[in-house]
């Protein structure tokens, strides 16, 4: 079970940036979708930790795998952003190169 609270930890992080990623693309419908899966996630958690009020263990072990879950996911996007604007780099020097061979 903890180790279990901690996998979810990581998943309940991808959700909340993927929530937040189609919210401020303004994608209504698949917003409300990862909303509903993210009130699910809580509520599971929820009632864990209210059965074992006591057992702050399994509040770290959430928490530890929340803030694997968050580097995980930003390190994704950061090397995504890297591509994104690697391939923005290839494509204007190709129209630089296709420019210059054009002038020859």
């Amino acid at each position: 079970m903890p180790m279990m609270l901690f996998i979810i930890g990581i998943v309940e992080m991808i959700v909340v940036t993927a929530w937040t990623t189609v919210v401020s693309d303004a994608k209504v419908l698949k917003s409300g979708i990862i909303t509903s899966i993210n009130v699910l996630i809580w509520y599971y958690i929820l009632t864990i930790f209210v059965n074992d009020i006591n057992n702050w263990q399994l509040i770290l072990l959430y928490a530890a795998g929340c803030s694997v879950g968050t580097m995980l996911t930003t390190y994704f996007f950061k090397i995504q952003k890297r591509k994104e604007r690697a391939a923005k780099k290839l494509k204007a020097n190709y129209g630089k190169q296709t420019a210059n061979a054009a002038v020859r």
